[in-house]
């Protein structure tokens, strides 16, 4: 049974894997995180490397939202439901009676392909497949013996995962699930559901958010839980299906100590196989998963610490099926998504949320095949692909695999002339991916190289050049190079960040950093100029609340350029402040974003400065 014991804190500064922790909730948290160090996660690490190799391959996988609220397609007693479509239950607090007659007993897929579902998959170039087989809405989309909430509930009466786990097989697709394990709106014994149950974790917010801190009475519950549903279907899922990938979600929802259990228990199970993402437990800045997850729909990505990590965007804005978002981005932005997670070294799970009666939006299908069919030309320059130690490039971005190096071109020369910045290497031979046409790459000064490209752009939305190294060595600068004649967008993602701040989620808007409070927090950026240059410099920010005022400087080499920022009509959408007319000499230039005063919660949240 579980106590309320304080824990004091632990510190593992100097532990072989490099983690810090600090204090944590509970004593049982301490307990289980110092179990876990001393045996089955640090052994579990040993093999890390050989569990990733598919994953860090692939780079591109499949992410389906599919449940019982797939039927309702985002409509509730004939009106539109505001936010995600499989938060249906929570959102509109649907009685679990009500649900069961409306939802689960009534949803019959009969066009539900799962060699259909699969062939998308794979005309996408995507290579790991992963599924909702238990939402936060607490039911099975399989055959549960471990807890029957399940499939056999239905009209439809049969296994979907079953079907899916067999057409991946054929076409040799790394399968996966996604288990609600913390968040359960059907266990009377779960957090959660605060309008059947008044349980902790839901949007009454009773006793907090960890409400472990304020409410232990409700620990063993929680126990309870985990124990009689969560871990026994996850188990169950494991040994019916042999997936590759486990996915997981909101541990803030259970104790860490409860997370951490859960994770011992697949590695129980599969100790060297299945890759588990990172949000089964999270903790300090760190988690116990094989990888780090980015935060959801960003189309801009911060630098990640972690080795292996992975974005989740999806085709409009919700996750599961919603018939009143047409949101939907083209395939042009998932293609650039890919090359820019790739050139991080990251993974795309791209989401899609199919129909309750089992097909797909023709909309999602098209992106899909939009994606797939740029992957069969260029498909090289992103599997397998990762960081090349360049700087940032104004025209796009670079990934490297082996002896090649590959340049995604988003913004084409007018001149025809591109400049490598910060490379210097012995080139082969340079070419067009999609045609092999030879491309003339030439030194560019002592620290650049330089392609003379045709003045037509060939591909407006990424053109792919390799370039086959001499040898697998080749020298980067750190500074970046601003090119003269064009605008140069130092985004604030891409800074060098002082203690205290934070990145935001990267989505539309939020591609900001924050937390900023003090004068002595700042972003730096170190740029290079081959020739002198006059800019006009301007920021682009958004701000906690429309209210917020301030004044913030740009020092360049040390000068100090000041500007003002007012109220505005809204807080959330991006606006720009002129800051100065400057003339930069050739040379390296250090740029130094920096607040003076503000009035408010917090300086502005800068997303990015603007050299024009």
């Amino acid at each position: 049974m579980a106590t309320n014991g304080r824990a004091q804190g632990i510190s593992v500064k100097g532990d072989e894997q490099g983690l810090e922790i600090g204090k944590l909730d509970l004593q049982q948290d301490s307990v289980a995180v110092r179990e876990a160090l001393d045996s089955w996660w640090t052994t579990s690490q040993k093999t890390l490397e050989k569990r990733m190799d598919w994953y860090s391959e692939a780079r591109f996988g499949c992410f389906i939202h599919w449940g019982v609220y797939s039927l309702a397609g985002g409509e509730w007693n004939g009106k539109p439901v505001r936010g995600y479509a499989e938060h249906l239950m929570r959102s509109q607090k649907i009685p679990l009676d009500e649900y069961k007659e409306r939802l689960v007993k009534p949803f019959n897929p009969v066009e539900f392909n799962a060699d259909e579902w699969m062939r998308n998959v794979r005309d996408a170039g995507m290579r790991y497949f992963i599924i909702t087989a238990k939402h936060h809405d607490g039911f099975a989309m399989y055959f549960s013996d471990a807890y029957p909430y399940d499939m056999r509930m239905t009209v439809y009466n049969r296994d979907p995962m079953k079907e899916l786990r067999a057409a991946a097989k054929k076409y040799g697709i790394k399968f996966g699930f996604y288990y609600s394990h913390a968040f359960d709106w059907e266990y009377p014994d779960a957090p959660g559901n605060d309008w059947d149950y008044n349980n902790p974790g839901g949007d009454k917010f009773l006793h907090a958010a960890a409400w472990w801190r304020n409410y232990p009475e409700f620990l063993p519950h929680a126990e309870k839980y985990v124990n009689e549903k969560s871990i026994p279907q996850i188990q169950e899922l494991i040994r019916k299906y042999q997936p590759d990938i486990m996915w997981f979600d909101t541990p803030h929802k259970l104790p860490l100590y409860e997370n951490i259990r859960i994770l011992k228990a697949i590695r129980q199970l599969s100790p060297n196989t299945i890759v588990v993402n990172g949000r089964l437990v999270r903790f300090s800045e760190n988690n116990f998963g094989d990888y780090a997850n980015t935060g959801d729909r960003a189309a801009c990505f911060f630098p990640v610490k972690d080795k292996y990590w992975e974005a989740i965007p999806t085709t409009n804005e919700s996750y599961g099926y919603s018939k009143f978002d047409t949101s939907h981005k083209p395939a042009s932005h998932f293609i650039r998504l890919l090359a820019d997670a790739a050139a991080k070294g990251g993974n795309i799970l791209m989401n899609v949320g199919p129909m309750g009666n089992g097909k797909w939006d023709e909309t999602d299908v098209h992106i899909f095949q939009g994606v797939g069919d740029w992957l069969k030309v260029n498909g090289e320059a992103i599997y397998g692909n990762s960081k090349t130690g360049l700087p940032i490039q104004n025209w796009g971005v670079a990934t490297r695999k082996d002896d090649r190096l590959y340049l995604h071109i988003y913004q084409w020369p007018k001149d025809g002339k591109l400049v490598i910045g910060g490379l210097s290497a012995d080139i082969v031979k340079a070419y067009f991916v999609a045609d092999k046409t030879a491309v003339v790459c030439e030194k560019s000064g002592d620290k650049d190289m330089l392609l003379q490209l045709p003045v037509a752009c060939p591909d407006t939305v990424n053109t792919v050049v390799a370039l086959q190294l001499k040898n697998a060595g080749y020298k980067t600068d750190d500074a970046r190079l601003l090119v003269p004649g064009e605008t140069n967008i130092l985004l604030t993602f891409d800074a060098q960040l002082s203690k205290g701040l934070i990145p935001g989620d990267g989505k539309k808007y939020r591609n900001y950093i924050q937390n900023w409070t003090r004068s002595d927090q700042s972003m730096t950026w170190n740029v290079r100029l081959t020739q002198p240059t006059a800019y006009r410099i301007s920021v682009e920010y958004n701000k906690v609340d429309r209210s917020d005022s301030g004044t913030i400087v740009v020092e360049i080499d040390g000068k100090a350029y000041k500007a003002n920022y007012a109220p505005n009509r809204r807080a959330e959408d991006s606006e720009k402040i002129f800051v100065a007319a400057v003339d930069l000499a050739p040379g390296e230039h250090t740029i130094v974003l920096k607040g003076e005063r503000y009035r408010g919660k917090q300086y502005m949240r800068p997303m990015q400065l603007i050299l024009k």
